[in-house]
């Protein structure tokens, strides 16, 4: 592993934020290389993960703390959901750029365009064109929601 990869940086910052004793830091990064060595270990044998492949780790690990804030504000417990929203805001720093609603949509355009999808029944065809594209910079579930708008012709 060189110094410059994703996971490497994760792991320096790890070590930085243990010297500062800033303990949401640590533990948000702590549990994300976890979930990382596990992703490299599962499967058939032991691999390293690409940049890419770590990105969409800590996209998920990202989704998780989302919709668990999203749980624990529903169910009252707002002591909980700042947690998890002060893990989220840790891990958005390693994430790209998310999409505004106008690059999305032109992107889904373009997906439906190069597909040739005209109804709802080719939704996952211009789904895998247009995830391609937008590559862990917007959530799936707003690409869902903007292919399923644009192919419902709203």
């Amino acid at each position: 592993m060189t110094d410059d990869t994703l996971k490497a940086r994760l792991q320096h910052d790890l070590h930085d934020a243990m010297r500062a004793r800033d303990t949401v830091r640590s533990g948000t990064l702590r549990m994300t290389l976890t979930a990382i060595t596990n992703a490299e270990v599962a499967g058939d044998e032991a691999r390293e993960l690409s940049d890419d492949e770590v990105l969409k780790v800590v996209a998920k690990e990202a989704k998780k703390r989302k919709e668990a804030a999203a749980a624990f504000t529903g169910a009252g417990r707002p002591e909980l959901a700042a947690t998890e929203e002060a893990e989220l805001l840790v891990l958005e720093g390693y994430l790209p750029a998310q999409l505004d609603d106008e690059a999305l949509r032109e992107i889904v355009d373009r997906a439906v365009a190069a597909t040739g999808a005209i109804g709802m029944s080719q939704l996952g065809l211009v789904m895998k064109a247009a995830q391609g594209e937008v590559a862990g910079r917007a959530d799936g579930g707003r690409v869902a929601a903007v292919v399923k708008q644009v192919l419902s012709g709203a």
